[in-house]
């Protein structure tokens, strides 16, 4: 691996295993090389820009807009490859949402979240004694939601412009040809493969006698035929034919529920995004059920009144009420939000102002608040996700986040279909008070139910001023996805800053319970300090998110950024 720096950002170039140079093999024109490619954290574009978890995925997207595709096209292409060549969360075993903005400024929302099988029910992870067995809603075939995936993507190629089989041919290459592995890919697979091995039934391609390796090459070929199968069949060469019927085979052999009736009565839904306005730009968020949008929308609100930008960054008097905004916000999350066609979810009453200024009427400046007393308004989701942002040249702007949930999702491969299943089903709350694997505690909103969607975190975003697109935005991270971007707006709206500094810098996160404030480990050492005085009980950690993003400028180039803290990569023309 050769390593160096040029123009914006950091780049590896990857050779394969020998050593040898290969031909382009993948794109429309075959012109991206997946055993040498390289991860680019900042550039500026003039016309269209992708930003995503990996730089194939990028690569691709941005391709297939130079040959004549729309964001939509590009969203489309992105996702496939990643559920290639990011396995931990790239998926078509999974679900995700994506939020749009088309040039004529209609919004679109589209929900393709996993659901409970039929044969679900509120307490079937439930001991005798009642207790929760977490063990079984996150590890293994009983962890699985119904995959939503390939019904998005199909649903969101009405907006699109290319043949669907062109989009899915890059991923199929791929897969067929396979891709050489970063440092930190090979690390995350060799971390994981026992657990894979051990809970699914059938050889996996993630299975090696040694340990993997930067520069070695997965293949995955069950996987690849996967992919034909959609491209030659449509979604019913996921959701019937012989990959339903693989995937209901592996649900037999690990006494897994999902079923054939299950897949076939799938549906992606349209839901109407959540909008609010802060400080002059219209923001637009995803809503239930994802909390995200509602979360967004709460804490920035709960904020605008305060001087936030004469308060500076990361000083303890904006972080401390940036935390208290987050509490308060958690805190309803917990009560109040779950899938709308089964909860009836106060939305415009907890987005109002009237009612915000109520959740923070109790807020003391320079004092911890406590979450024993703060609960939720009295009113009549590593964190394996990955998102992806793209604007076309056109002004098509889209964001996308989509998940397996915890990283490699059940660790449960398809036998002869070669993707990993998703353990959503710890997403909703196993029982009433019981935290989920991200700590996340919920109440009868969020109870199981066949054919409900379990809540979620994922908060893809798009920012307008002065009615024209401004920011694409989003990230994976649990439930740290919300204040991570509610902290990366404030950070470019109050404190000014470009968008790859408001991205890279270090983040904090309350979530109501447990009763704490997470901090990246390079967070400012003088706040720290002060945030303890004030009784806050702070948790170090190495990192929160993976935030990717595109800011549109006044002379409308476009500032793509890419989070520091993975192997994510910008591409565009």
């Amino acid at each position: 691996m050769r390593k160096f720096l040029l123009g914006f950002g950091f780049w590896s170039i990857m050779l394969n295993t020998n050593g040898q140079s290969v031909a382009s093999i993948v794109g429309p024109n075959k012109e991206i090389n997946p055993y040498h490619y390289a991860v680019v954290k900042r550039a500026e574009f003039k016309q269209a820009a992708v930003s995503s978890a990996h730089p194939l995925a990028s690569m691709v997207g941005a391709a297939i807009m130079k040959k004549g595709g729309n964001a939509f096209d590009a969203a489309i292409a992105t996702q496939l490859v990643l559920a290639v060549v990011f396995p931990n969360a790239g998926n078509i075993g999974g679900g995700g949402f994506l939020l749009a903005r088309k040039t004529n400024g209609e919004l679109i929302g589209i929900d393709y979240r996993e659901a409970a099988p039929e044969k679900s029910s509120r307490d079937m992870y439930l001991d005798k004694s009642g207790n929760a067995q977490l063990n079984l809603s996150q590890h293994g075939h009983l962890a699985s939601g119904i995959p939503g995936t390939i019904a998005g993507l199909f649903a969101s190629h009405a907006y699109a412009k290319l043949p669907f089989k062109e989009l899915i041919q890059p991923a199929i290459d791929i897969a067929a040809k396979g891709f050489v592995l970063t440092e930190k890919e090979a690390a995350s697979i060799n971390g994981i493969k026992e657990s894979i091995e051990k809970l699914s039934t059938q050889p996996t391609a993630f299975f090696k006698p040694t340990r993997w390796r930067v520069g070695d090459t997965l293949i995955q070929k069950d996987l690849a035929n996967t992919l034909e199968r959609i491209q030659k069949e449509g979604a019913l060469g996921f959701y019937g034919g012989k990959t339903a019927d693989l995937i209901v085979a592996e649900m037999d052999r690990g006494k897994g529920i999902i079923s054939h009736s299950d897949l076939k009565n799938y549906t992606a839904k349209l839901r109407e995004p959540i909008v609010f306005n802060y400080r002059n730009h219209e923001i637009v968020s995803f809503a239930p059920p994802s909390s995200g949008g509602i979360l967004l929308a709460q804490m920035m609100k709960m904020i605008e009144k305060y001087p936030v930008g004469k308060m500076k960054f990361q000083t303890p008097e904006s972080v401390q009420l940036m935390i208290e905004a987050e509490r308060r916000a958690f805190a309803d999350r917990a009560e109040h939000m779950g899938d709308p066609d089964f909860w009836k979810v106060p939305v415009k009453t907890m987005i109002s102002d009237a009612y915000l200024a109520q959740r923070m009427s109790d807020y003391i400046p320079n004092k911890a608040g406590s979450s024993k007393e703060i609960n939720a308004g009295k009113i009549s989701e590593s964190e394996e996700t990955t998102h992806l942002s793209v604007v076309d040249g056109a002004g098509n702007i889209v964001s996308v986040t989509t998940t397996l949930n915890g990283s490699y999702g059940s660790k449960v491969v398809v036998g002869g279909a070669g993707f990993l299943l998703n353990n959503e089903m710890d997403d909703f709350s196993v029982k009433p008070g019981v935290p989920n694997m991200f700590g996340a505690v919920g109440g009868e909103a969020n109870a199981i139910a066949p054919g409900k969607r379990m809540l979620s975190s994922m908060t893809p975003t798009l920012v307008m001023k002065n009615k024209k697109p401004y920011i694409v935005i989003g990230t994976p991270g649990g439930t740290t996805i919300p204040t991570s971007v509610y902290q990366a707006l404030v950070n470019v709206i109050d404190f000014n800053m470009k968008l790859g500094d408001a991205i890279d810098l270090p983040k904090f996160h309350h979530q109501w319970l447990p009763d704490e404030v997470m901090i990246e480990t390079n967070f400012n050492p003088k706040t720290k300090e002060a945030l303890q005085k004030m009784g806050y009980i702070l948790k170090d950690r190495s990192s929160i998110g993976r935030t990717d993003g595109i800011r549109i400028l006044p002379n409308k180039t476009r500032e793509a950024a890419a989070d520091r803290r993975g192997d994510d990569s910008v591409a565009g023309f």
